[in-house]
């Protein structure tokens, strides 16, 4: 098992450069993972690919990296996971779960760090031509677009984690976002709680949408008016966290309970609620999302639901190394599970409290 920290990389050919392993399969018309099998001597390539990929080596005179060899020697399995998450909290149990898995399958793993936009795109390209078999996508970067563009055309298998959507080819594990947020809910409501502020994830994700819609129906199942006042805008992060508690406890008739749509998120709405003097879970009930190690590392500990990111990681390891050790085979595989969630009650909620009527004059 290896493990790369982030490195510099460099995107392909320029003019004038060392010839690359994507030029090299450009030249064959074939894919950067058939000019790897073929240079390092793995048997599942067709004779006739085999001699086309060394002429075009030949041609181009392409000298293998000896680190990219040595890294993939004798045919082992290298799959690459990229990260871009901003919750430490989910990254740190993914990152557990894929590294135990990957030992346990006898499979080389290569961790990189990227930034959204061009930097993503750049550290595809450099693991591409590194030789990589496949790679893991955990959010936000299973549902970049550029990203499994690159992958597709390159013939490198890909497998996206946590997303709520996804295409009907592509290799996915997740949970029902939908179904848990309508859970948390409706556990909510059924404290006695009626004015339930909600934030939001990261617009650009399939499962911000569906935790969204989870929250709707449970209160449209149950006959419960939309506010939209009471939901505030959210990304996912401690500080979009800060910002949308604030908005929401600042209303002239605040909500009771806040949902969060994750831990992180949940955690900075007690710290407002702290700061405000506002007692949690007395005078307002915080529930968040993901069960990461944050969820009962604060006080009061959060009710949360718990998706199994660490499982997540072991079972997208397990499907994308099955995927890539029978491709060709005819073999059929099942392309998208769904594992389990659970809504974990701890101290962070409780019935809304009751107070007197004001008195009007």
């Amino acid at each position: 098992m290896t493990v790369h920290s982030p490195a510099p990389t460099r995107s392909s050919r320029r003019g004038g450069s060392t010839p690359t392993i994507s030029d090299v399969a450009a030249r064959a018309g074939v894919s950067p993972m058939t000019v790897s099998r073929v240079i390092n001597g793995e048997t599942n390539v067709r004779p006739k690919t085999r001699e086309t990929v060394n002429a075009a080596i030949a041609a181009l005179n392409y000298a293998p990296n000896p680190a990219a060899r040595s890294l993939a020697g004798a045919g082992q399995t290298r799959i690459g996971l990229l990260y871009s998450n901003p919750s430490a909290g989910f990254l740190s149990e993914f990152l557990l779960g894929s590294l135990e898995q990957a030992s346990r399958r006898d499979v080389q793993i290569v961790v990189e760090k990227c930034e959204l936009g061009d930097h993503e795109l750049e550290v595809t390209r450099h693991l591409i031509e590194g030789g990589i078999d496949g790679i893991i996508l955990p959010p936000p970067l299973c549902e970049a677009a550029g990203v499994l563009d690159l992958l597709g055309k390159a013939g490198i298998p890909a497998i996206a984690v946590a997303t709520a959507m996804p295409s009907a080819d592509q290799l996915a594990i997740g949970i029902d976002d939908r179904e848990a947020a309508s859970m948390m809910t409706q556990h909510i409501m059924d404290l006695g709680h009626r004015r339930i502020g909600f934030i939001t994830g990261d617009p650009n994700l399939s499962a911000s949408a569906q935790r969204y819609a989870g929250y709707t129906a449970a209160l449209e199942q149950a006959g419960l008016p939309f506010d939209p006042s009471l939901v505030a805008d959210g990304l996912f992060t401690y500080r979009s966290g800060l910002d949308a508690a604030e908005q929401l406890l600042a209303l002239e008739n605040p909500p009771t309970a806040i949902f969060a749509s994750n831990d992180d998120m949940a955690a900075a709405t007690v710290a407002i609620a702290h700061r405000r003097g506002i007692d949690v879970p007395g005078d307002l009930t915080v529930c968040g999302f993901d069960d990461t190690t944050l969820s009962t590392a604060i006080w009061p500990e959060l009710t949360t639901i718990h998706q199994p990111i660490a499982d997540m990681a072991r079972a997208a390891v397990d499907l994308l190394v099955t995927a890539i050790r029978q491709s060709g085979s005819g073999a059929k595989i099942e392309r998208h599970q769904t594992l389990d969630f659970t809504l974990i009650r701890r101290q962070s909620d409780a019935a809304p409290r009751r107070r007197p009527r004001e008195s009007r004059t």
